[in-house]
């Protein structure tokens, strides 16, 4: 059959799965209409949107929002690999549902020419996943269910209890904020038997499914048996990540008695460790996530965001004033005398400045305003200006704030610190050049400090 003669955008426009093709610098100039429905945007609101529009946000298959690399035209854009039936949450204004659907997109043209595209289609399986929810058949099934993590198994810290069901705090007596974290060797005591525990642990080591029958104690020390099946989830790259074990309370049918005084030492032991165990974890981990964000995002001395996430969120702030027809002022300030201030009290002391000016800079500015420490005593922002004649009482209020600021020296002796202030205002924000509206700022500040420091200059 020859099939030369058919209308490749005829057949684009009546097919049921959304097409968009984005240029290489990610902007989109072709959406065909089932695109168009599913995003719920107008062609208007789509035709010209690069990955940097704030109207669209993405989440992966576990509900995590997405950075901005991580999102289809950039993933294949950045890799030159196909992206083949992965599944993200799409984010809009207009609903509070999550729209999930089944991505594919791959790069068009010469790896050495221009003129290169990326063509992203998708179908909506948003029915699908949300047509019933194994949760709720979980939490309400008579059996007990209980999920460990799978990286930590030895005694007596694993592995550790990361959901249990409706059924298990039932029969237990321990609710769901009582077990998490710990393991499940606290439901253990003196009669279990050790062999059956060694099968269990070899199994776990393994990474391999295990059945067995166990005796196990409620939260008063009543003994009851258990049979269960224990099997290992992956993960989508087929790496084993948590245990589930379904158990059923066969108590009725085999029963034994036990002696709780033993069993209740060895849970009080343990019980004690685990806590102390976890509690010294919880700490590091928590370090560990803090000291992470703060290297990422904030500046280490000032604790306000570093130059990294200041220029991402001015971006995003220009395109935000772009779309409501906003000006955007450009801001660099710079401490005055900062070396003789160094070289006069100490650079305790000018670190103490920075701190200062960096509260001070925090309250001054809004939500939406994005601001850092931009290098040394550097300091820079970003603001949307809806008057131009506000942008005097900005900057005059700024000024005259930071005159206002007290650094202590000791209990009874504290000093002011002063600042020189550039500002570049741009009445047209299409396609604004960060950098240069920056550069231009910076000029205006190096102007400020010609005419004798602790004033501002407008460009």
């Amino acid at each position: 059959m020859d099939i030369s003669e058919l209308n490749l955008q005829n057949l684009l426009e009546h097919a049921h799965i959304g097409v968009v093709i984005h240029r290489w610098d990610t902007s989109i100039i072709y959406a065909n209409p089932t695109a168009l429905r599913l995003m719920r945007l107008t062609y208007e609101q789509m035709i010209g949107k690069d990955a940097f529009d704030p109207q669209w946000s993405f989440v992966d298959d576990a509900g995590k929002k997405l950075l901005i690399e991580d999102y289809p035209v950039n993933k294949v854009k950045n890799s030159s690999e196909r992206l083949t039936n992965e599944i993200m949450g799409v984010i809009d204004s207009s609903r509070e549902e999550v729209s999930w659907f089944m991505i594919n997109a791959y790069h068009e043209g010469d790896d050495n020419s221009e003129n290169r595209f990326v063509v992203v289609t998708f179908t909506d399986i948003s029915d699908s996943r949300e047509l019933f929810s194994f949760r709720d058949i979980v939490e309400n099934t008579q059996d007990i269910v209980i999920v460990t993590e799978a990286n930590d198994i030895d005694y007596p810290t694993g592995p550790k209890i990361v959901y249990v069901n409706k059924a298990f705090e039932q029969l237990t007596g321990y609710s769901e904020e009582d077990i998490i974290g710990e393991t499940p060797r606290m439901l253990q005591g003196a009669l279990t038997d050790k062999a059956s525990r060694a099968r269990i642990q070899k199994a776990l080591e393994a990474q391999q499914a295990v059945s067995e029958t166990l005796l196990n104690y409620d939260c008063n020390g009543r003994p009851y048996w258990i049979e269960m099946n224990i099997m290992p989830l992956q993960n989508k790259y087929g790496e084993v990540t948590h245990f589930a074990a379904i158990e059923r309370d066969v108590s009725e049918r085999k029963f034994h008695q036990e002696q709780l005084e033993k069993r209740n030492q060895d849970l009080k032991s343990l019980k004690q460790n685990l806590e102390r165990l976890v509690e010294e974890r919880t700490v590091e981990l928590q370090k560990a996530k803090a000291k992470l964000e703060t290297l990422a995002f904030f500046d280490p001395l000032t604790n306000i965001p570093n130059r990294r996430y200041f220029i991402d969120h001015s971006n995003k702030l220009i395109k935000s004033c772009n779309r409501r027809q906003l000006m955007v002022a450009f801001g660099l300030l710079d401490i005055d005398n900062f070396k003789r201030l160094n070289d006069t009290h100490g650079h305790d002391i000018g670190d103490r400045a920075l701190k200062a000016l960096a509260q001070y800079l925090s309250q001054f500015f809004r939500v939406d305003d994005a601001y850092c420490r931009y290098g040394g005593e550097e300091f820079a922002f970003t603001v949307a200006i809806e008057q131009k004649q506000n942008l005097d009482s900005i900057a005059e209020r700024l000024i005259h704030g930071i005159r206002e600021l007290n650094i202590e020296l000791t209990e009874h002796e504290s000093i002011s610190i002063t600042v020189s202030l550039g500002i570049k205002l741009a009445t047209n924000t299409d396609e604004l050049d960060l950098e240069a509206e920056l550069k231009q700022a910076d000029a205006a500040l190096y102007q400020s400090k010609q005419d004798g420091k602790d004033r501002y200059t407008l460009c």
